[in-house]
Parts: C-alpha cells; structure tokens; sequence
C-alpha cells in the first residue's frame, strides 16, 4: 500500500473507492491528476465543506497533482444532494461573483502548494447547446439508472425539477472532460458526492470505452454524538473571515469536546502520528490543559487564514482572557465586537457605581458596592476598588466604548452614542 492510502487510512478518510486495487497501483506507479470541485451557490465556504478540500491538500503534499474545480456553472442550477427541497436559484451576476470569492478561499488554503491548477466548469459547460446536450449526453444515461441514485430517489416524494434532476450529468460531463482535455484520472468528494462521481465514469465509459479513472470519497464528519460537524451555537463557521472572524474561528475548534478532538485532528490536521499520540496522551493525563483542543484551532487557522491571522487570534484570546481589551487594535476588537453582550448608554460622566447598575452589569448599587469592594470589577482589563472611581473620557476607547468585566468570565460591552 502507498504511504498516501497508509495514511489516509490512518486518518480514517477512505470511505468509498471504485476500484480499491486499481486506485492503489495507480498511486504508486504515477504522481495522478485528482479533483475535487465546490459549487458558488453561496459567497462562502463553511468549515463543513473543508475536508474534501484537505484530503486533496494531502495528495499534493505527496506530490500528487490536484485540479480545484469551482462549478461557474453546475452552481446555476445547484446540486440536490443531501437537500429536502429546491434550492432558490441565484443570478448570473451573483454565481460568478460568488465563484471569485470561492476560487480565493481555497487558493488560500493551498498557497504553499505548487502544481495546483483552478479550473471553473462554465468554461466547457456554457458551451453546449441544450440539443447538444440532450443528444450527446442525455442518450447515455438510462432513466431508472438516475432514479436509483440517493440524490434523486429521496427527492422523489417531495418532488424533483428536471433542472435539479439534471444535475448529476452534467457533473459526470465535468469529469469526462477533465479526464480527456486535463489527465484527471481520479475524482475526490464527500459520501453524498458517490452518485455523481459514479455518473462519470458511467458517461467516460459509453463515450470512450476502457478509460482510467476513478472515484474516491470521504465519510460524512459527524461528532460523538451524532450530530453534524461543522455548526456552532451561531450557526455556521464560515472561511470568509468578514463572516466568522479569525478568533471566532480559532475558538469554535478550541471548543471542540475531549471526545472528538483526536479524530478532528487527524482528519483536518496535517500533524505526524507522533505529535498526534503526544496529544492524545496529554488529553488523557491532563484535559484541563486543553492543548489538544489548542494546538487544533492554532493549526485550523492557519491552514485557513494564515500565520497572521493565527497571531492575531491569538491576541484577542489573551486580551479577552487578561481583561486587557484595549491593547487590540481596531480590527483585531472588531473580531469580538459582535461576540460580545452590549449595551448603549448615553455619553456622560458616571460614578462607577452608578455604570454598572445603569449597564445592568450589577441589579443594585448595594451589590455594585460590594462587587467593587471584593474586587470583582474592571474596567478595561484594570480592576478598580475605589467606590468614587469616575467614568470619564479617559476611560473611553475606539472613541466609544468600555469593556467591564465582573469577576473572571462576565464581559460586558458599553458603547456611548
């Protein structure tokens, strides 16, 4: 067995090969043209998307020659896997601008990769007429061989477009012309990607007879407890870091359970076995430290953002852990901004006392007393004991705000308008 299929396997993300023994002599006979493609139907990819994505980044660490497909024009009509209803379709102007912002993404994530080559599938799609496409491709693909299909069959009941319907061939058009214009001789996706990545090969081998390639997935990511990778408490962790910010992004794999951090890490992760089991013992002998759950969102982010935005994440979480907010600069305060609880109150003068019942930190000036007293309040990362302590303009930065903090974890947002 090739070292790549070693530690695919390693990592557990062999789930479906069209041919095992095939795949294998060819990954150790030649460096493979490989693909693996996303469709522009939104203006994001989100952390659910990433590992199709990764386990083509490891084929090129091997050497191997990835193609990253992004669908200019599949993500007009959108593929129905895994959805229980029609997708509402975009415009023209809002695909392709999507597929900018898409393409930019996953150039990020392989930026230290060479030999990468980007490839938008409205370049040979656009081009076929719907006569030509009914009687060059539609003529190859039996009805009842489409329905047998998951993507279509559980679309059925609840009704299925003929648009949507039409999804699956032309994806096998995709890869019977990246296999005879680019050398692509293998496709790579998902498990909910099988039906059309089989559909491909259907169509190579009615056009063409007898051609090498071939089809490998992934298993569906799921937790320990059975629910989908890839949400948070906000929704989806988008790569877009106007959407989901480096630091929320470095904090949603820091919170990822003690049960399900090893296995994250092999999957998503490019870390040796060694380092891996060094985790593994360290999540055993002391969880409290969380340097597993540490070092998956140090290396998450800078796959996805980079080594900058990795420091700069870093420097929200310590000045959020510190209570030292104003050390951040504009941006960096932007990232937890939103994140934050906040409060408005009118730009004026207060005794500290009175601030913190009128943000509603506090229930009463008693307990506002006491809580100063005890030491439990800072404000802006200083903690304050004296009970005629003034909030004035020297307290205000960003030109607006004021961070509280009772006791360890309780933050508190003023902005003055």
């Amino acid at each position: 067995m090739s070292k790549l299929l070693e530690e695919l396997k390693y990592r557990d993300l062999i789930y479906q090969q069209t041919d095992e023994e095939g795949i294998k002599k060819l990954l150790e006979k030649e460096k493979v043209s490989i693909y693996c493609g996303t469709d522009p139907t939104g203006d994001s990819l989100h952390v659910g998307h990433l590992l199709p994505f990764l386990t083509l980044k490891r084929f090129a660490s091997y050497g191997h020659k990835p193609v990253v497909l992004v669908g200019g024009a599949t993500g007009i009509i959108g593929d129905p896997s895994g959805r229980k209803e029609e997708r509402k379709l975009q415009t023209l102007d809002v695909i392709k601008e999507n597929a900018k912002k898409l393409e930019n993404q996953l150039r990020n994530i392989f930026r230290d990769n060479e030999n990468i080559t980007f490839l938008n599938n409205e370049q040979w799609l656009s081009k076929i007429t719907m006569l030509e496409f009914l009687r060059d491709y539609g003529k190859l693909i039996n009805i009842n061989y489409m329905l047998a299909k998951d993507s279509v069959a559980s679309r059925i009941e609840n009704g299925l477009s003929f648009t949507e319907f039409s999804y699956s061939l032309l994806q096998a058009i995709d890869f019977n012309y990246l296999n005879s214009e680019y050398g692509v001789k293998m496709q790579l996706g998902g498990s909910d990607q099988w039906g059309n990545i089989v559909s491909g090969l259907e169509i190579m081998r009615k056009l063409r007879g007898e051609v090498e390639a071939y089809g490998f997935t992934i298993p569906l990511m799921l937790k320990s407890d059975g629910t989908k990778f890839g949400k948070s408490a906000g929704g989806a962790v988008w790569l877009d870091p106007e959407k989901t910010s480096p630091y929320e992004f470095y904090q949603f794999f820091f919170n990822t359970s003690d049960e399900d951090v090893i296995n994250t890490i092999k999957k998503f992760t490019f870390l040796d076995k060694n380092t891996i089991e060094k985790l593994e013992k360290s999540l055993k002998e002391n969880p409290h430290l969380r340097e597993a759950q540490k070092t998956l969102a140090s290396e998450m982010v800078k796959i996805v953002h980079g080594e900058e935005a990795l420091e700069s994440a870093l420097r929200v979480t310590n000045a959020l852990f510190s209570g030292d907010i104003t050390s951040l600069n504009k941006k960096e305060f932007s990232q937890i901004e939103k994140s934050m609880p906040k409060v408005n109150l009118d730009k004026k003068s207060y005794k500290l006392v009175e601030f913190l019942v009128n943000s509603k930190l506090v229930s009463s000036k008693r307990q506002s007393r006491e809580d100063i007293t005890n030491g439990a309040i800072s404000v802006n990362g200083k903690k304050i004991k004296d009970l005629e302590y003034q909030i004035e303009e020297k307290d205000i930065f960003n030109e607006k705000y004021v961070v509280l903090r009772k006791g360890k974890k309780k933050y508190l947002l003023v902005e003055f308008n």
